[in-house]
């Protein structure tokens, strides 16, 4: 059976590069794109190599990343310009090959195994894409090229920027072994302390390690991750269609001012409710599941959710559900930073589950087709044709 020839195609500071096309006089300066500081947002996203330099990192606050480097440029997001990019590179991809699976809005992988009978070798096919993005889209890509999925994206990461990482089926063990655990996907810095406690800190350390220890340690993962360090991944790259449906939908807020009650958070609720509700109706889906998100002003996050009998794409009662929820598990004893609502077990309208005609089924089969219509008209005349005269329950 012939080898698979997988690509991993990973946009090198993807965020800040494509910012930086946009303000180029910059390039030559340490640059970070943020979130909004007034409203809230105010970390770090993204970072060229320049600021990495200064040990700036993703995700610290601005005020942290500026005491490391006083000329930290800050840039806004661009979120449709990254989206753009994103599609552009896509396209770039796809004159290689059509079996695609993204792994984010800049990480890919392909399966380019029939593509090498037209154009060459996978490290050949890399380095035409790694080409083709420099010089058409002005950015640039790492590319790692193996056997597997694991492994490829394991090689995009090994050299950056703008470079490719082969990780060949007869000689992996020499090239990988020796990497820390925590390099490997799905070994993330807590399983790899974890791994550490008993003497795995390769690798190789986990190719070799006793499976019964892997289990008892970290449970089927452990013995998972064994298996990918010796490079037995078969997982398919699996290409997205126009017609796949998402697996949950949600939506969450962070307001320059916290939520102290849940009359605020109710309010929420109904308006991004109001979006989920929108994004239900466009796939043809119901939810039989609702999640609620919390972030405290101490940054602690909290996720709660719950299962019902019956499914619902109405605004209303998945804001209603996710208000109950809520109250069933907070006290508001410490304000609110952020929260979110997400409707979780979705199902096909053929498959919803379909409701009895007593009671409160009725009330709720009333209330989807006051949502049906609401939907309807926002799609004609936009999101802002149609508001809820009150936020009070």
């Amino acid at each position: 059976m012939r080898d698979r020839v997988i690509l991993h195609c990973d946009l090198n500071n993807f965020f800040a590069s494509v910012s930086l096309l946009s303000n180029p006089t910059l390039k030559n300066l340490p640059v970070a794109v943020c979130g909004d500081k007034e409203n809230r947002h105010g970390i770090v996203l993204a970072k060229n190599d320049i600021a990495k330099k200064f040990n700036v990192k993703t995700a610290e606050a601005i005020f942290e990343a500026k005491k490391k480097c006083p000329e930290l440029v800050i840039l806004p997001p661009l979120m449709d310009e990254y989206k753009r990019y994103s599609k552009l590179a896509g396209q770039i991809y796809s004159r290689y090959t059509d079996m695609i699976e993204p792994f984010g809005i800049d990480e890919c992988w392909l399966d380019v195994t029939g593509s090498t009978l037209i154009f060459g070798s996978g490290e050949s096919i890399a380095n035409k894409i790694r080409n083709d993005i420099k010089s058409e889209l002005g950015i640039t890509v790492s590319v790692g090229v193996s056997f597997n999925k694991i492994f490829a994206k394991l090689g995009s990461d090994m050299k950056k920027p703008d470079a490719v990482t082969v990780i060949p089926k007869d000689g992996f063990k020499e090239k990988i072994w020796g990497l820390p655990v925590s390099d490997m996907l799905f070994a993330g810095k807590h399983t790899a302390e974890k791994l550490k406690t008993i003497g795995v800190c390769t690798i190789g350390d986990l190719a070799v390690c006793d499976n019964a220890l892997l289990n008892r340690l970290l449970g089927k993962n452990g013995t998972e991750l064994k298996r990918y360090a010796l490079g037995e991944d078969t997982s398919p790259v699996v290409s997205k269609t126009k017609d796949d449906k998402p697996k949950s939908i949600g939506r969450s807020v962070t307001t320059a001012k916290d939520f102290v009650s849940f009359d605020e958070v109710w309010s929420i609720f109904l308006s991004l409710s109001q979006s989920v509700s929108d994004s239900l109706h466009r796939h043809g889906l119901y939810a039989s599941g609702v999640q609620v998100h919390i972030r405290t002003a101490s940054l602690k996050v909290k996720e709660f959710s719950r299962t019902y009998p019956d499914t619902t794409d109405s605004a209303y009662i998945i804001a209603k559900r996710g208000a109950d929820i809520l109250k069933a598990n907070y006290d508001f004893k410490e304000p609110l930073r952020s929260v979110g609502i997400r409707a979780v077990s979705l199902k096909n309208c053929e498959t919803a589950i379909q409701q009895d005609m007593f009671g409160a089924a009725k009330k709720l089969e009333a209330q989807e087709k006051i949502e049906d219509s609401i939907y309807e008209l926002r799609k004609k005349f936009g999101d802002s044709s149609i508001r809820r005269a009150s936020a009070s329950k």
